[in-house]
């Protein structure tokens, strides 16, 4: 005799949350926000237990449900911000509206890198405040692309995103990175922290 639903979703929770949180901890980078997008999961799981026939794992279709959360909280909070957010040329601080470098932003070369940039932690400590300034959205895709060394198409399904416009997010998170870079380090006259 098959379980009750409400037995075998409480089975459920039993079992696959530690799973389910750790995995949406990694995705997010945020344990509060996880746990939330593990409940809703549950939630979600619990609205639709009847249309569960068990042609997966229980464990399978509870991650689909939540990765399926993830892409929607990401999808949210970017079309926030892009609401929020002025238009791309009166945002851009490197163009004029024409398209033409600015004079006073033309990228200038970096000096040659100096050996063991990332083992020294004065360094890296301006690159974790660089990367916190920046909005999550484009935090997350430095993160998975240069951090975790993920494809742009796994990137834009993780995020919710069309490639285009992952590839604008992070062609402007790259930029907005080297400027704080540039402020913060590599410019020894205004080394003293603009952050």
């Amino acid at each position: 005799m098959e379980q009750p639903e409400h037995l075998k979703l409480s089975s459920w929770v039993r079992a696959y949350t530690g799973d389910l949180l750790q995995w949406a901890t990694v995705k997010t980078s945020d344990h509060t926000l996880a746990e939330d997008l593990v409940q809703d999961t549950f939630l979600a799981a619990a609205e639709q237990i009847e249309k569960f026939r068990q042609e997966s794992h229980p464990r399978t279709w509870l991650f689909g449900i939540l990765r399926n959360k993830i892409a929607d909280h990401y999808r949210k909070t970017l079309r926030e911000r892009e609401r929020m957010q002025p238009s791309a040329i009166e945002e851009n601080p490197y163009f004029e509206n024409e398209g033409q470098w600015k004079s006073t932003t033309i990228p200038q070369p970096w000096p040659d890198e100096e050996p063991g940039l990332l083992d020294q932690p004065a360094f890296t400590e301006v690159l974790r405040r660089c990367l916190e300034m920046l909005n999550p959205v484009m935090s997350d895709c430095i993160r998975m692309r240069f951090l975790e060394e993920q494809k742009g198409e796994v990137i834009c399904q993780e995020l919710g995103m069309t490639a285009t416009n992952y590839w604008q997010v992070i062609h402007r998170a790259k930029l907005n990175l080297r400027n704080c870079l540039d402020k913060n380090w590599f410019r020894e006259s205004e080394k003293d922290n603009e952050i």
